[in-house]
């Protein structure tokens, strides 16, 4: 497990800053797809014949959609779905499937993420907990990024008195090339304020999320 705990971040009008939700296009979509016939022709095919001929429009827009978190943001997403609450017990969302894109071979990466916060005085909308997850799924990512990308945009949004998040992935870059070893798993944490200071309010969580780890 890659844990991440930083019990100091409560200031949230910089952690929102600071993670960049917007890319500015500099390719046109012709490009893109004279690069994936490129790619076609390099690796000995032939991208006139019938059954690819319009590969490199498909593949086009399947990688714009695996890739539309970088055109979504915070603000939008939200909605206004942050309301004040007199409450102050864990709120937990668990076994929230998670597609990404591995950044170093733009492979997938399928598994589950479980988040959870303990308010102050704020409560976000549960839908919008599982949209955060998929804004920042939906890049080209790393795991341990990922992560802590969820985690510090909560924190941020909701300065609640803490944040869990944990994902648990498999990797076809570790399953379909490489090592080729199906059934890895990897999981990896965040935790931010109480979840990091508390062992028992962590324990808590960690045992609230506890599960076969086969999820298939």
């Amino acid at each position: 497990m890659t844990l991440s705990i930083r019990p100091d971040l409560t200031s949230g009008d910089q952690v929102v800053s600071s993670l960049a939700t917007g890319q500015q296009q500099t390719v046109t979509e012709a490009e893109m797809m004279q690069a994936v016939r490129t790619l076609l022709i390099g690796l000995g095919e032939d991208p006139d014949r019938e059954g690819l001929k319009d590969t490199p429009k498909r593949v086009m827009k399947a990688l714009q959609f695996l890739t539309k978190g970088y055109h979504e943001s915070l603000d939008e997403l939200l909605n206004g779905a942050v309301f004040t609450e007199n409450a102050n017990e864990m709120v937990l969302v668990r076994d929230i499937d998670i597609f990404s894109s591995c950044e170093h071979h733009i492979l997938p990466i399928i598994g589950r993420a479980h988040v959870a916060y303990i308010p102050n005085g704020k409560v976000i909308g549960l839908s919008k907990i599982a949209r955060i997850c998929e804004m920042y799924a939906r890049r080209l990512q790393v795991q341990e990024r990922l992560t802590v990308q969820i985690a510090d945009a909560l924190q941020g949004l909701l300065k609640p008195q803490g944040v869990a998040v944990v994902i648990e992935a498999t990797h076809m870059c570790m399953v379909m090339r490489g090592v080729q070893k199906p059934g890895s798993w990897t999981v990896t944490s965040a935790m931010r304020g109480v979840f990091a200071k508390d062992v028992r309010t962590r324990e808590e969580f960690m045992n609230l999320i506890r599960h076969n780890s086969n999820f298939h």
